[in-house]
């Protein structure tokens, strides 16, 4: 997840990341690697309607410099979580419609490997809230807001993170990998 130095994941009110800082060449390894970890991406509805063409569309494009993120992102089993959408529109797409914590635990239980989770901010912080991510992979930008949306604005307790990794990259960006303590 992209971070500002002062923990909001987005800013403004369609979760614009115009603040990210744009180091694809540096971070791309790591983020193709973590893909390469997962089967499956879960995703909000908000999101998905935006998230999913992109990719489809970058995968039309080889020459593109995100077609790996895309192969990758497009060839996943994808689950909207969703209470409005009937009928998934895309390829590899399921819906879940349940109870969020059920839903999750359903996936969590199927044979396979890692689930990512790819947001919105309102989506990722529920999955925190509920004590349902069991890593986090923090990319922090070079940058304040000053306002914008926390991912862990809903939850209740302190929930300790363990760190397990720290990368700084040239661009700024500092990467903190934590499991869930």
């Amino acid at each position: 997840m992209q971070v500002s130095l002062d923990g909001f994941n987005s800013s403004g009110p369609n979760d614009e990341q115009t603040w990210v800082t744009w180091a694809w060449d540096e971070i791309k390894n790591y983020v193709l690697a973590l893909l390469d970890t997962s089967d499956t991406i879960i995703i909000g509805r908000k999101l998905a309607v935006d998230y999913i063409p992109y990719w489809q569309n970058i995968l039309t494009k080889p020459d593109d410099q995100m077609y790996e993120a895309a192969k990758r992102i497009v060839s996943a089993k994808k689950v909207i979580f969703t209470k409005t959408l009937d009928n998934p529109e895309w390829g590899n797409t399921e819906l879940a419609k349940g109870n969020l914590t059920d839903e999750v635990k359903k996936l969590k239980n199927q044979t396979g490997k890692d689930i990512i989770v790819y947001g919105g901010s309102s989506f990722v912080s529920a999955l925190v809230k509920e004590g349902l991510i069991d890593e986090f992979h923090f990319f922090y930008n070079p940058v304040a807001l000053g306002k914008g949306v926390p991912i862990f604005d809903q939850i209740e307790n302190f929930q300790q993170l363990k760190l397990k990794k720290s990368i700084t990259y040239d661009c700024g960006i500092v990467l903190l990998h934590y499991d869930l303590k």
